[in-house]
């Protein structure tokens, strides 16, 4: 959904036109696969998801105005609130982490300017602490391109009804909405890592393996409409925000386009037969209207193929570029939100890299001494419990996630950067941060909620009290993050 579509509504005959296009490509996908030279130097790259708010910490729809001052490394996103930038691929041997990490800062600054000059203040975080129904429910919520009117018009007709939010944990939040609005709170950070196909699976079962250890480590959004909700309560957002399924297809056991999957992969095929398999297109945009060629050099286009995967959200996304010299075959890891500081995210591309590599060279991977459906259910409690969480690990049985990681985890992640060539001062550095996050217990999610309780003791949603004191929070988070240091060592003082 990177790219500009021609319009935001299609036909019946386009949507056949479409379906037919896509089992074509499918097809050639396969044999492409089978045939061609990939590229496999194995590089990294990161993509960050941004809100902006205004002086009363509530979110600002002027997102147009910030890109104004900013370059093409710079996008919009469907929430007219939030910005987008990404970080150009790379080597994580050697200093690459640390290249990465200056990149991202200088992005960051940039950013930060553009907000300024709008008057307007730029905040990392998964979920916005301040937001409201009543800011979704008006129609500004939403950037004004046809990518966005197209997706929203789709899921919205496919689904044929309003969009029901419905979340609890400590507290309960129940809303219907018009149109899919919702899925603009939930800004996240994307790891990207380009493998070579044939490695493909084991780097792909590797991080759904990992999915609840990252979820519950780098939970940042306990707080939706102002609610205590799950620690990571993007996960349920947005699979609720952007379900095409009505509660009968629910029942027949039709899968959600939000998907965790359903099983360990051999082929990267796997995945991109399942989205034809199993999801019926929603953005039905022909190649030439893209104005996308039927071939990039020797490497056929997929534009097809490309769009559909496109929208299916897998947590773990597949991803086939033609772009380069050779087309490649990458993961997109896509579970972790945004925040709390830049720290706080390298420490977290740092430890997934490291157990992705380490997990994918073991002769006796984990997934096969683990069910996908306990991997899956980790990742439902590592979002919901957060660093209270409780996993299945073979040999361990039930562990809290902590002591996995800091007596088990962490020294497969150290060992797995080492093998990937990182200086061994980043090593330290890093994975330093993780083992006190760890340690500590306190990610973005226990500092928002413990600074809560310290902003509005008793305070209950919806009300004056408790927005004034969200309204703090977010302040205390933003000067916290803007100080730079990883947030296990935060006060949770408010001021």
């Amino acid at each position: 959904m990177g790219d500009s579509i021609s319009t935001d509504t299609y036909t019946p005959r386009q949507r056949t036109v479409y379906r037919k296009r896509l089992e074509d490509e499918l097809e050639v996908f396969d044999r492409h696969l089978q045939g061609a030279r990939f590229i496999s130097k194995g590089t990294i790259g990161l993509e960050l998801e941004l809100n902006l708010v205004d002086d009363t910490m509530q979110p600002a729809p002027k997102n147009k105005q910030v890109l104004s001052h900013l370059s093409d490394d710079y996008q919009s996103e469907i929430g007219s609130y939030n910005v987008e930038l990404n970080l150009p691929p790379q080597s994580i041997e050697g200093d690459g982490l640390v290249s990465l990490e200056k990149e991202l800062s200088e992005r960051l600054r940039k950013v930060h300017e553009a907000a300024k000059k709008e008057g307007t203040h730029l905040a990392m975080i998964g979920t916005l602490p301040t937001m409201t129904t009543e800011f979704l429910s008006d129609p500004a919520w939403m950037t004004q391109e046809n990518r966005y009117h197209g997706l929203n018009n789709s899921i919205m007709e496919s689904r044929g009804e309003l969009v029901h939010m419905d979340l609890s944990r400590v507290e309960s939040y129940s809303h219907q909405f018009e149109d899919i609005a919702t899925e603009s709170t939930c800004t996240s950070m994307q790891l990207h890592l380009q493998v070579a196909p044939d490695r493909f699976p084991h780097a792909w079962n590797a991080s759904q393996a990992i999915a609840g250890v990252q979820a519950a480590l780098s939970a940042n959004s306990p707080l939706f409409m102002g609610h205590r909700l799950w620690h990571e309560s993007r996960i349920p957002v947005f699979k609720q925000a952007i379900d095409t399924r009505t509660k009968e297809l629910i029942n027949q056991g039709v899968r959600p386009r939000v998907w965790f999957g359903e099983r360990w992969i051999t082929s990267v095929f796997d995945l991109f037969e399942e989205n034809v398999k199993y999801f019926s297109p929603l953005i039905p945009e022909g190649r030439i209207s893209a104005r996308k060629p039927i071939m990039l050099g020797d490497s056929p286009g997929l534009h097809y193929l490309n769009l559909h995967n496109g929208t299916v959200w897998r947590w773990n996304r597949p991803i086939y570029d033609p772009s380069g010299e050779l087309s490649h075959i990458r993961v997109e890891n896509r579970l972790l939100p945004a925040g709390p500081t830049v720290k706080d995210i390298m420490a977290d591309a740092a430890f997934y890299y490291g157990m992705v590599k380490y997990l994918g060279e073991q002769t006796r991977p984990v997934w096969s001494r683990l069910t996908f459906e306990q991997a899956e259910q980790n990742f439902i409690n590592g979002a919901r419990d957060g660093m209270t969480a409780r996993m299945q690990w073979p040999t361990l049985g039930t562990i809290e996630v902590s002591r996995l990681v800091t007596s088990h985890l962490l020294d497969q992640a150290r060992e797995g950067l080492r093998i990937l060539g990182v200086d061994s001062n980043l090593i330290d550095d890093y994975m330093g941060i993780i083992e006190g996050r760890a340690s500590r217990r306190q990610n973005g999610a226990q500092w928002q909620l413990a600074a809560l309780m310290e902003a509005g003791p008793g305070t209950r949603p919806g009300t004056p009290e408790r927005a004034a004191a969200l309204a703090r929070v977010l302040r205390q988070y933003l000067k916290n993050q803007a100080g730079g240091a990883p947030v296990h060592t935060w006060s949770t003082e408010v001021e």
